[in-house]
């Protein structure tokens, strides 16, 4: 995947880096060494810059932001979309997708607990038990389940049943596997669910414990519990549910990962009847969905960047307000590009709602820090006041009233909005395989829908109806920040991190390139170092050569 850079960064030298922004070939780093200490300091300069500057190609232009080939994998048409807040919503439709499956269910995901119980109602049935059930009274059905390998030790879920097995597992129409072709430090982070290739849900949530939650986001809700009956904190995801040629691009994706895993090919189906769930009304009707993917270059598979160069895109075009979702904000690309926009005079406004806390010592240090790290450089760029980074709480500022943002979501005015799972750390970009998906307004009615989902969103979080939250945004001239400065007034609402006001440091933390790396780790790149450049480069095969 190849993405022409701007002219600026050509003539000064990016014509050195590879296609995904890599290391230049040793011969033009042995020409680039060549001159004065200025001078040379001068083109590492440039080259950094046009790394960092790569995807300013799609900078707005009154174009489109989707760019298929580039920015993303495929445009397919979907008759429906539906947006799933909260696990609440996204569990209950898919327990009635799952019971509607003819002839395929296929599940990918970073961890999975069959253990889970798709609704908090005393009839409800554990996951495992319904997928055994349907395999037993329906002879095409055959269900798949592919989990992350380390997921049984980094993963919430119950990690024995995924080793040894389970009684539910026990049909030869089922089969549950670990992804092991995955590099070191790298996870297969994909969520699809996709059924019959007819309908299929992507976005942040797994099927595990400690992911379902109602939009009220109880403090004390007594159906929020593991399987084992002990109690975890409130937690806001977000999903999408599509259907038709999306649905089955999605199945492709699945299909394919279950491949590189497994050297099993699964092969498409197609079914009669329609297995979308009668109470799910779509928010967008008739309307194309990019599919963009992330994956390391790894057991002969290529590299694919087309989320990072969807979500520059998107922040790039944005003209009046970027809305963020996101459980982490490290990645330095992403810093990079909202740092521009913050310092634009007529820049757009950036609110980011994203979690307080990490779980666990070494992921607080890795994420916390280098969030508020992040935060205090763009306030430095925000020389306009159009910066709002905030997490929310459901019960007050104490910590035991913090809700864990878990959704990867990023609107852009009322003209887009991307929901996956690539979160906007460093390893998103390029270690982990992830699955994002984007819409982009075509007319008024899609308009509509994206700014609907903004205020949905953001009503949520500040416990006001949506209806609210637009006509509160509208009164403010179409500021998000001025609409959330007068909403923000109860116990239930949006905080802002101490970072915004804090003074500290700006760089990474030290180790930052292990705890979260932006490219493979290959720890035995010492033998693989060249002992020296070669004075020129070598020959680049002709055409006719190849």
């Amino acid at each position: 995947m190849t993405a022409p850079l701007d002219s600026a960064a050509a003539r000064n030298g990016a014509e050195a880096v590879d296609e995904d922004g890599g290391t230049p070939d040793p011969g033009r780093r042995a020409r680039w060494a060549r001159g004065t200490a200025a001078e040379i300091r001068a083109r590492w300069r440039r080259l950094r810059w046009a790394r960092r500057a790569r995807p300013i190609d799609g900078a707005p232009t009154g174009g489109r932001i989707i760019r298929p080939g580039w920015n993303c994998w495929r445009v397919a048409e979907t008759a429906r979309a539906a947006v799933l807040v909260d696990g609440d919503q996204y569990f209950r439709h898919l327990e009635t997708t799952l019971l509607r499956a003819q002839r395929s269910i296929l599940i990918v995901g970073w961890d999975f607990d069959a253990r889970i119980r798709l609704r908090p109602e005393a009839d409800a049935k554990p996951l495992g038990q319904i997928l055994r059930e349907l395999v037993e009274v329906r002879p095409e059905l055959e269900v798949r389940v592919l989990v992350w390998s380390l997921a049984v030790l980094h993963a919430p879920g119950a990690p024995w049943p995924l080793v040894l097995g389970a009684p539910w597992q026990a049909h030869p129409r089922i089969r549950v596997r670990l992804d092991r072709r995955h590099p070191l430090y790298g996870a297969h982070h994909q969520k699809i669910v996709a059924v019959d290739d007819a309908v299929a849900f992507a976005g942040g949530m797994d099927l595990t414990v400690q992911r379902w939650d109602t939009p009220e986001h109880l403090p004390d809700d007594p159906r929020r519990v593991d399987p084992d009956g002990t109690p975890y904190g409130a937690v806001h995801d977000v999903h999408m549910a599509v259907d038709g040629e999306a649905a089955r691009a999605l199945s492709q994706i699945a299909r394919n990962r279950w491949r590189v895993a497994t050297g099993e090919t699964v092969p498409s189906v197609a079914v009669d009847g329609d297995p979308w769930p009668e109470a799910l009304a779509p928010d967008f009707a008739g309307v194309d969905v990019a599919i963009a993917r992330t994956a390391p270059p790894w057991g002969g598979e290529p590299r694919r960047r087309e989320g990072i160069a969807m979500a520059e895109s998107a922040l790039l075009a944005a003209r009046r307000s970027i809305y963020i979702e996101a459980q982490y904000l490290t990645a330095r690309r992403i810093g990079a590009v909202l740092a521009r926009r913050l310092g634009e005079p007529d820049g757009p406004e950036v609110v980011v709602v994203s979690t307080h806390s990490s779980r666990g010592l070494l992921e607080e240090f890795a994420m916390g820090t280098n969030r508020d790290r992040l935060i205090r450089k763009l306030r430095r760029h925000d020389r306009h006041g159009r910066l709002r980074a905030l997490y929310p709480v459901v019960c007050g500022a104490d910590e035991g009233g913090r809700l864990l943002v878990h959704s990867k979501v990023v609107v852009i005015d009322d003209v887009f909005v991307r929901i996956g799972s690539s979160n906007f750390n460093n390893r998103s970009v390029g270690v982990d395989t992830e699955c994002d998906l984007g819409i982009e307004a075509g007319d008024a009615a899609v308009r509509g829908a994206i700014a609907a989902l903004r205020d949905r969103l953001l009503g949520e979080h500040l416990q006001v109806a949506p209806a609210v939250v637009g006509r509160t945004v509208d009164a403010a001239g179409g500021s998000l920040i001025a609409a959330i400065d007068r909403l923000n007034t109860g116990d239930r609402g949006l905080r802002a991190f101490a970072a915004m006001t804090s003074d500290g440091p700006t760089r990474p933390v030290c180790g930052t390139f292990l705890l979260d790396p932006e490219t493979l780790i290959d720890p035995l790149w010492f033998l693989h170092r060249r002992r020296f450049a070669p004075r020129h480069a070598p020959a680049r095969p002709t055409a006719a050569a190849t």
